[in-house]
């Protein structure tokens, strides 16, 4: 009779933390975009709380960091949990920002990291164009996520790697230019990327603010990067 054949177990290495981006303040565009993505089907966030985006690979290690952050604080909300091909993302919300920061350090514990663990944004490409066309705008608003782009606005485009910090930098680029119109922003997959309108002189003000507090974020460098 053949013998069969056994595999040796062997212990998966722990789950690599990609993203842990804790951001203040929900101002009122972002705060109403994080509630409509089809992938957000938990609790939609309000203007003024605080959100905490994690993301990690494998994708089903997401649902251990769920597990962490609501047993350790029950009062925060999950608005995102998606389990994609590669990555697993969880966002979750609050109105106090103690109990939000807990939910992180409760994940960061977990996983056995530090907030400097996750990787550094980068910006792969950022762009102002004035005076859309009409047919542009048009192509542009068939797909959007939020508000619509009308010609004549100038428009800011932005693609950002690990795509979750297109949250960060659409929040803060309200925060700077309120009058700005959040046209669409993308933040899971590969890259992440952001469409504003508005105002040249806003738009610009926006842009600005996204490279300022993109550049401010700790992290370790892209493989990539690091073999250079």
């Amino acid at each position: 009779m053949p013998v069969p054949l056994t595999m040796p177990l062997t212990t998966p290495p722990g789950p690599e933390l990609r993203v842990h981006l804790l951001v203040r303040d929900l101002k009122r565009q972002f705060a109403a975009y994080l509630g409509t993505p089809t992938r957000a089907r938990g609790y939609p966030p309000m203007e003024g709380e605080h959100a905490l985006i994690v993301e990690v690979a494998p994708a089903l290690a997401i649902e251990r960091v769920t597990d962490l952050a609501l047993r350790a604080v029950p009062g925060v909300e999950p608005g995102i949990l998606f389990v994609e091909r590669q990555f697993g993302v969880l966002e979750v919300h609050g109105a106090s920002l103690a109990d939000v920061e807990r939910a992180g350090q409760a994940i960061l514990a977990g996983l056995e990291a530090k907030a400097a663990d996750q990787l550094r944004p980068r910006v792969l490409f950022c762009d102002v164009i004035e005076d859309i066309t009409d047919r542009q705008a048009i192509l542009i608003n068939r797909t959007r996520g939020g508000s619509m782009i009308l010609p004549g606005d100038a428009l800011l485009v932005c693609e950002v790697t690990p795509a979750l910090f297109t949250a960060l930098a659409a929040n803060e680029a309200e925060r700077a230019a309120p009058e700005v119109t959040l046209v669409d922003v993308s933040m899971i997959g590969a890259a992440g990327r952001i469409y504003l309108s508005g105002q040249v002189s806003a738009v610009t003000a926006a842009r600005d603010a996204i490279i300022a507090v993109l550049a401010g974020v700790e992290g370790r460098e892209h493989a990539a990067e690091a073999a250079r």
